[in-house]
């Protein structure tokens, strides 16, 4: 009994200590490329998490309700948002499909003028959106990658469709709230 008390707290700690973070969701089928691409090319052991488009990398979990409440309200009245791959990133480490849409960066924007005095000082810096398949890899494994998906890339057109909420520690995430677009 007491063990279990114990790992109780010790799990609500670090529940209460566990960063936010807030990426999109994305369509079925782009998230199946996008997620297929991440399987094949992420280094397996370092690979915890599907393809993900972050909007915001460490909001304060003493604001989960905050964050979830404005979440709520701006996707009730929010069309799905039109968005495109339009080319390749290299991260030096790694390689990530650059993605243009110029409404979630208005959405984005929006919620940081909301949210400024809670923004990480990553968060307050630039925002350019990007879905990493491929990190922490040798820089010559992710320069070769690079140059064999530029070779045939083409441009993929999605849509973005809601947010997605999580708590991070340190490596996996949890989900801690999903928000459609429904207008």
């Amino acid at each position: 009994m007491a063990r279990a008390l114990a790992r109780g707290l010790a799990r609500l700690t670090q529940h209460l200590h566990a960063p936010l973070i807030l990426a999109v969701a994305i369509d079925k089928a782009a998230f199946a490329f996008f997620d297929g691409q991440r399987s094949r090319y992420f280094p397996p052991e370092r690979n915890q998490l599907s393809a993900h488009l972050t909007l915001f990398h460490a909001l304060p979990p003493s604001q989960a309700d905050e964050v979830a409440v404005r979440c709520r309200l701006l996707a009730r009245g929010q069309p799905p948002v039109a968005a495109q791959a339009t080319g390749l990133m290299n991260l030096g480490k790694g390689v990530a499909y650059r993605i243009q849409a110029p409404e979630l960066v208005r959405l984005r924007a929006e919620l940081a003028d909301a949210w400024l005095p809670l923004l990480s000082a990553q968060d307050r810096g630039g925002f350019s959106p990007h879905i990493t398949i491929q990190n922490k890899a040798e820089p010559a494994t992710a320069r070769a990658l690079l140059a064999a998906l530029a070779a045939t890339f083409e441009p993929i057109r999605f849509q973005v469709v809601g947010f997605d909420l999580w708590r991070y520690f340190g490596g996996p995430w949890e989900a801690a709230g999903s928000f459609g677009f429904r207008g």
